[in-house]
């Protein structure tokens, strides 16, 4: 049963099939809140094949993330609660919706006058009475950094920002001083609280210099092993294994990664 193409259709018949008794028993065991890793694992996998530059794998990637959501929608037709149908006609109704100056008579020239709409008729949709209101409208399972970001976002809105970058940079040395007068001691609470409102500032410098500080860390995070890959490499030429090795040792070919790491992607680029 191997095509060159496949039809969403036929995809919905898979799934229906597989959740059968004629199935398979591990897809058949499934639930919503049993699925809800999957989503997730299968989003961040989708994005880390885009920023590969791989469209062949991204296209893979997407494929998997739509198989969640037809798998959640076939649970809901066996339910009776919903089915693929209703998330389509929900996902356009809401488009048309959002898009008063397509589908209406409002007028957006600009991209920020389209979020700009869009928010208001977000706020209209969910009953939204308030500004705070709106701040806890943000997902709170969203990840932190992502999550500060829109908070931050939509409180600008109304004016609650700094005028420039500077006052932002400076609250973040304003929490430094207060993390270095709290590090420490014992106050485990305050210790958490002030890391926290250290990172609320680091975020709120990333917003003005529109850096995403989510995907600026995860950058950070690779470039982190790839330096340490190369200490581990190294270590060799110090006669030591790496956990033998003195900070000084590592912190030596540390600084050489910086400088061989940047070389290779430079020719990488030629």
């Amino acid at each position: 049963m191997t095509k060159k193409q496949y039809t969403f259709e036929e995809l919905l018949d898979i799934m229906e099939l597989l959740r059968s008794e004629k199935g398979c028993p591990w897809d058949r065991e499934q639930t919503h809140e049993s699925l809800k890793k999957y989503l997730i694992e299968e989003t961040y996998e989708a994005l880390e094949a885009l920023d590969s530059g791989d469209r062949h794998k991204f296209a893979d990637e997407l494929g998997d993330l739509l198989l969640q959501i037809v798998f959640h929608a076939q649970i809901g037709k066996e339910e009776g609660t919903f089915d693929i149908n209703d998330v389509i006609s929900l996902i356009c109704q809401k488009m048309i919706d959002r898009h008063t100056h397509v589908f209406g008579q409002a007028k957006a020239d600009t991209a920020d006058e389209v979020l700009g709409n869009w928010e208001e008729i977000k706020k209209k949709e969910k009953g939204l009475q308030n500004h705070t209101q709106v701040l806890r409208d943000v997902s709170s399972y969203l990840p932190a950094l992502m999550r500060s970001y829109k908070v931050q976002q939509k409180a600008a809105k109304v004016g609650f920002d700094w005028d420039d970058v500077t006052g932002a940079v400076e609250k973040v040395k304003e929490e430094i001083n207060e993390l270095e007068q709290v590090y420490k001691t014992e106050n485990m609470g305050k210790i958490e609280e002030e890391i926290g409102d250290l990172l609320f500032a680091v975020v709120n410098v990333a917003r003005f210099l529109k850096v995403h500080p989510e995907l600026a860390l995860t950058a950070t995070i690779e470039k982190f092993i790839s330096r340490f890959e190369y200490i581990e490499q190294n270590c060799s030429r110090f006669d030591k294994k790496l956990e033998e090795m003195t900070l000084e040792e590592m912190d030596f070919l540390w600084n050489e990664a910086k400088t061989h790491i940047f070389q290779k992607k430079d020719k990488n680029y030629d």
